[in-house]
């Protein structure tokens, strides 16, 4: 503890932000975490591919929607020696002349940029395109090598090195797009972040959440970005005040979390309440917040199961149509949608503040 209380505020918020992610993965046990987390990555291609199919076919999508267009690329950022797999769903109704909005997706720990992909698919199939970013330090390859060495490597993930490459993972990823020749049919003023669980800090880091080190206001916000999603952030801990750290966010977010979306290991609590705490102490023109009822921290990602068999499918449909109407309301400033949406999900939901 006396260590901790040595490190720089900036140290301590990163390093307790990612061992607040951490620690979720190592709850139940080592063991049991790994033989979870290799279940759910032989489901990514599988789950990817049925949610491309499927997406066409989703409560809010059109009749005749066609499925998305899905692109694997390798880059890689040589000023830091870094790879930067991203997986690419682009619409494949865009037509030339017609740019199209874009969603960049920052993962949770341990993950990779095959997950996700009900929301990723889902988006595209909705005319939206969406860039789902790997960050190759904290990513599934964690859980390759040496069982005994897996806290460690989780624990390398949550450091604060780690905690701005994924910053910059993102910044390298729309860079290398808009580059492309995938660039000129992107809307350069309709780009946003999303994320979920260590992605979701990453994503409020881009947003503008105001980091300090040895008295200096780290650049890391993202200017060209419109909005931001932020699905079952940690907690800022190491720092007292909260609302020092996020009241810098500079664009309208949207919180989406869950009543049971706990992290809970012997010594270590984070309950649901504290996903809350971030959507309260989050600055910007404007934020709404969504809580289902049940659920889990894992509930939002692709695997099957997770905070109950029944409500499972139903919270990823409600929360892939919730980021769509959020997204059309920033992008055109349509609310019909957002606002239609807590009525026909009422049986899912705990709790559900618009923004003003």
């Amino acid at each position: 503890m006396k260590r901790c209380e040595r490190l720089s505020p900036v140290h301590r918020w990163l390093r307790g932000a990612g061992m607040a992610l951490t620690v979720l993965l190592v709850a139940g046990g080592v063991l049991g975490w790994q033989s979870q987390a290799r279940s759910a990555q032989a489901t990514e291609s599988a789950v990817a591919a049925s949610s491309v199919a499927s997406a066409a076919t989703a409560p809010a999508a059109a009749a005749s929607a066609p499925a998305a267009e899905v692109l694997d690329l390798d880059w890689q950022d040589d000023s830091r020696q870094r790879p930067v797999p991203v997986r690419l769903y682009w619409p494949a109704q865009a037509q030339a002349g017609q740019p199209v909005p874009l969603v960049l997706f920052s993962h949770g720990i341990g993950g990779s940029r095959r997950g996700y992909s009900y929301l990723g698919a889902y988006w595209a199939s909705q005319g939206v395109a969406a860039l789902h970013v790997q960050h190759v330090g904290s990513d599934r390859g964690l859980w390759s090598g040496n069982l005994l060495q897996l806290v460690g490597r989780l624990q390398g993930a949550a450091k604060e090195d780690e905690a701005l490459n994924r910053v910059q993972d993102v910044r390298f990823a729309l860079d290398q797009l808009l580059a492309s020749p995938y660039g000129p049919q992107i809307r350069r003023d309709a780009i946003l972040a999303a994320g979920h669980s260590y992605g979701a800090n990453t994503t409020l880091l881009l947003a503008g959440a105001r980091v300090e080190r040895e008295g200096r206001v780290l650049a890391l916000a993202e200017p060209r970005l419109r909005a931001a999603i932020v699905i079952s952030a940690p907690p800022f801990y190491g720092e007292a005040e909260p609302q020092r750290i996020l009241a810098g966010v500079r664009v309208p977010t949207l919180h989406i979390t869950a009543t049971d979306d706990v992290i809970r290991i012997p010594g270590y609590y984070s309950p649901a309440s504290d996903r809350l705490q971030v959507f309260e102490a989050t600055g910007g023109p404007a934020k709404a917040l969504a809580v289902f009822q049940g659920g889990s921290h894992s509930i939002f990602t692709d695997r099957s199961g997770t905070g109950g068999v029944a409500l499972n499918p139903q919270v990823k449909a409600a929360t892939r149509e919730l980021t769509m109407a959020f997204v059309r309301e920033v992008l055109d400033g349509d609310r019909r949608e957002l606002e239609a949406w807590p009525q026909r999900h009422a049986a899912l939901l705990n709790r559900f503040q618009p923004a003003p």
